[in-house]
């Protein structure tokens, strides 16, 4: 095959492939899947070393390794390969784009918006005082899953609320509060913690969590430091550490639609 013959569908396989190949590292990048990544490449080198030196024992172990390799895969890697499927679902759901709602309607800021303000309030009034707070907020999901593994509220969101979730005396402060449509939904839930090697040490549980969430749904999270007071935003497993309420109240608008 020479130049000549390459076709312009080759360019797009090129291509495609490529882009899957950086989305799949950068789903993996500062996790322990990305150093079992590595280990399994290094595998696949040293097997195709071993057949081409025809060395048949252990050629013949290697290939009933390989033949069970793509089931192996997806338990190692369930993970990611949930988050690459959500990242395809929810960037590239054309059924959202192109719904009927979105056809006829007219442009607004979104209902959403109305409560940035009760949100940067309390986190503000919650960073004062030291008091430590997780607030995920979801944009399309009702995020089911983890509303069931705490209390149900499903309240108005206002500052004073949020404000006495997160008392230190309260059941439910050590909890996550979950806020979709425009609700809060419930209080004192527990979120899936990340492995992300990237996030500090000095960064305690509820970062850790909030990252965790934000990786494997399309929530964003805020978190208030009980250490610090300091303020962090999570979004798609991106964090903003120690940003201020004016920040908050542009990366909620930004973000959250």
């Amino acid at each position: 095959m020479t130049f000549l013959d390459i076709r312009f569908i080759d360019i797009v396989d090129i291509v495609v492939v490529a882009y899957l190949m950086h989305r799949l590292y950068k789903l993996i990048r500062g996790t322990v899947a990305q150093n079992i990544f590595f280990g399994l490449f290094a595998f696949v080198v040293l097997w195709l070393l071993i057949r081409s030196l025809n060395m048949e024992l252990s050629a013949t172990i290697l290939d009933n390794i390989v033949n069970v390799g793509v089931i192996a895969l997806i338990v190692v890697f369930q993970q990611e390969i949930r988050r690459f499927f959500l990242l395809l679902g929810t960037r590239y759901n054309l059924a959202n784009r192109f719904s009927f709602e979105k056809i006829f309607s007219t442009p607004s800021t979104g209902v959403m918006n109305f409560y940035n303000k009760p949100i940067v309030r309390a986190c503000q009034n919650l960073s004062k005082t030291k008091t430590g707070a997780i607030i995920v907020i979801s944009r399309k999901s009702e995020m089911l899953d983890y509303v069931q593994t705490g209390e149900l509220v499903n309240g108005v969101i206002s500052s004073r609320l949020l404000e006495n979730i997160f008392f230190k005396n309260s059941p439910l402060h050590d909890g996550a509060v979950i806020v979709a449509q425009n609700k809060i939904k419930a209080a004192g839930c527990i979120l899936p913690v990340s492995q992300s090697f990237d996030l500090p040490k000095k960064l305690g549980l509820r970062h850790r969590a909030a990252l965790g969430v934000t990786e494997s749904t399309d929530a964003s999270a805020i978190v208030v430091s009980e250490e610090t007071g300091r303020i962090s935003f999570f979004h798609a497993g991106e964090i903003n550490h120690g940003v201020s309420p004016e920040e908050l109240e542009q990366l909620l608008e930004k973000e959250i639609k």
